[in-house]
């Protein structure tokens, strides 16, 4: 059986911990693990949205899955776009780790402490819209790479402070990096955040790999991730819109908690339900009604005209630059 995963400390963190998984279930087989580089990797001086989304962390490793050069393929869920190709499914979620947001820095405890003007590092629209809502004197930049190019990037002195998810730097062994967890009731996670996903090809040999990778899947995080996608998936959740939801289950009930912002915090509707853990999908649909009655769509669609007239800004920039002296 083969692995396939980009070639990130995580992402082999992950995929290790999947095959020691498999390992333990069928110590017959030989699981291995294909390393890739994938363009949502190698393209580091432009922010996701303005490159394709999330969705370039997978592409790569479903093409080899397509060609049979791999069985599966493990994610971070949070990568994973809402819709599938047709011809993949996801086979199992793993328990979730800590799904919060970390606050990281070396001079300072929490974003409270952050002077004004202060430079905050995020990968996020999400994270930027929460912050700025909260904390309109820091400045947020961008901030792309791996885990360790992100804790780089911030031990030379290029940011204050960075936010990351949490269960990244727990998975490497680096929690005495995070300075301060964010409450969900201030931070929302996005949908899937902490959570590992084994996605696979359908395939018609006669080997059914939904079957063989069901004991991974961790029912409660299934349902928990089912209705955070499910959010996502009705507003047409990318990386171009700022959109959070997070569902805890306990006892057999959900909460499900959710919320869309324009990039600059001035605009934002949030919502949040509670019901049976066994309907996830339908509670994910409730609670986008809810945020629908308070103008979610019109916030989106004010985010997705910025960010297209961003780009046009951009490429207009570029044609009117005078070209390089030979």
């Amino acid at each position: 059986m083969v692995i396939a995963s980009r070639e990130s400390r995580l992402a082999m963190w992950q995929a290790e911990h999947v095959r020691a998984r498999l390992t333990l279930l069928y110590p017959q087989c030989d699981v291995k693990i294909v390393g890739m580089s994938t363009k949502g990797d190698q393209i580091l001086d432009r922010t996701l949205s303005k490159v394709g989304g999330k969705g370039l962390f997978v592409k790569e490793l479903e093409v080899a899955m397509a060609e049979g050069r791999a069985d599966l393929a493990v994610h971070s869920l949070k990568d994973v776009p809402m819709e599938l190709p047709e011809g993949f499914a996801l086979a199992a979620v793993l328990e979730r780790e800590d799904p919060r947001d970390a606050f990281v820095s070396n001079d300072y405890a929490a974003l409270d402490e952050l002077p004004a003007g202060a430079v905050v590092g995020t990968s996020s629209l999400r994270r930027q819209a929460l912050i700025a809502a909260r904390y309109p004197h820091l400045v947020i930049k961008p901030l792309r790479g791996n885990l360790d190019t992100r804790l780089g990037k911030l031990d030379r002195g290029d940011y204050a402070a960075i936010i990351l998810a949490a269960a990244g730097l727990i998975r490497l062994g680096l929690p005495e990096r995070i300075r301060a967890y964010l409450d969900p009731a201030s931070s929302l996670p996005a949908a899937g955040q902490g959570a590992m996903a084994v996605e696979i090809a359908l395939r018609d040999d006669g080997v059914d790999l939904m079957a063989i990778l069901a004991p991974l899947n961790h029912e409660a995080t299934w349902q928990a991730v089912t209705a955070e996608r499910k959010v996502s998936k009705v507003f047409g959740g990318s990386c171009q819109v700022p959109l959070a939801a997070f569902a805890t289950v306990d006892a057999g009930q959900m909460h499900l908690r959710a919320m869309v912002a324009t990039p600059d915090g001035l605009r934002m509707a949030s919502a949040e339900v509670s019901g049976p853990a066994a309907e996830p999908e339908a509670l994910g649909e409730q609670v986008a009604e809810l945020l629908r009655a308070q103008d979610a769509v019109d916030i989106l669609a004010s985010c997705l005209s910025e960010a297209a007239q961003a780009d046009a800004d951009a490429r207009s920039a570029t044609l009117a630059e005078p070209p390089a002296a030979a």
